[in-house]
């Protein structure tokens, strides 16, 4: 597994980040996974050379992070190897002088909102935002009008949330046909608010294309592209099925040429920001 510099940091990651909402308890989605199921996914992302993990104390509640400590310490003890992220509520200065987290990250927001924070953070002495988790893949790319060069100007590392657009760019999901969703996709409105154009299916279209040329899955043309973009540190990726995990491990096998990314870019328009609430 490759690493790379997380922003302008010294913490190397794993260019795949295993996003662990999935993981928790039941009673607070119907698709997550238990700690029973989710043990042999954290079993995989381990062997299979991911160190970097994200959770949030919002997702099952605090499930999610009780679990990912609790399975990362039976197979990968050694502390010092881990990278995990999570997110708090208050004021996140003083998370660092605690000396509870090492480095802090932003999320979704408007390129202007990030940059009076970092200006406010500069002012005043206090911990800097090094990455930012945001929106981004081939069916929504607005955070390359201003969010990335930002970021890029000011060594922020990128961790894209979504970069399968929540599987919708596997090709799953086919024109007016509910039927072919799967749970999680049936019953998240959020989602679907977010894509589904029919320029988003040309888009996809055109990964289902590649993909078979290649001989290769479709996710992994998807996340190929993002890994390919400047800036852009370890998309953070969910999985429900290991296959999904081990195509998305696959995916730093493949290459894309300027040509294929022109393809898959082409039928790409603009969007509404999308997002900043998640």
């Amino acid at each position: 597994m490759s690493t790379v510099n997380l922003g302008n940091t010294g913490v190397r990651v794993s260019r795949i980040c295993l996003g662990m909402m999935t993981y928790g308890a039941k009673s607070w989605r119907e698709w997550v996974l238990e700690e029973d199921d989710a043990r042999p996914f954290v079993k995989a992302a381990v062997e299979g050379g991911i160190n970097f993990f994200d959770t949030a104390d919002v997702y099952s509640l605090g499930e999610s992070e009780r679990i990912t400590g609790k399975l990362l310490r039976e197979f990968q003890p050694r502390r010092e190897e881990l990278v995990i992220a999570t997110k708090v509520f208050n004021p996140m200065n003083d998370v660092v002088k605690a000396g509870k987290a090492l480095y802090l990250g932003a999320s979704s927001m408007y390129a202007w909102q990030f940059q009076k924070m970092l200006n406010f953070q500069a002012a005043n002495g206090l911990a800097r935002f090094v990455t930012m988790q945001n929106h981004y893949n081939l069916v929504y790319r607005e955070e390359e009008r201003e969010m990335i060069p930002l970021c890029l100007d000011q060594k922020v590392g990128c961790i894209p949330w979504s970069p399968l657009a929540r599987g919708f760019l596997t090709g799953s999901r086919k024109r007016g046909d509910g039927k072919s969703e799967t749970l999680r996709a049936r019953t998240d409105d959020f989602g679907h608010g977010l894509y589904y154009r029919p320029t988003d299916f040309d888009i996809v279209e055109r990964v289902l294309e590649l993909a078979a040329q290649r001989n290769v899955k479709p996710a992994q043309i998807a996340l190929a592209w993002v890994l390919s973009k400047p800036g852009v540190c370890a998309p953070i990726v969910g999985a429900s099925k290991l296959y999904q995990l081990e195509d998305a491990l696959g995916a730093l096998d493949v290459k894309l040429t300027p040509e294929e990314i022109n393809r898959l870019e082409q039928h790409y328009e603009a969007h509404p920001v999308l997002g900043h609430g998640y």
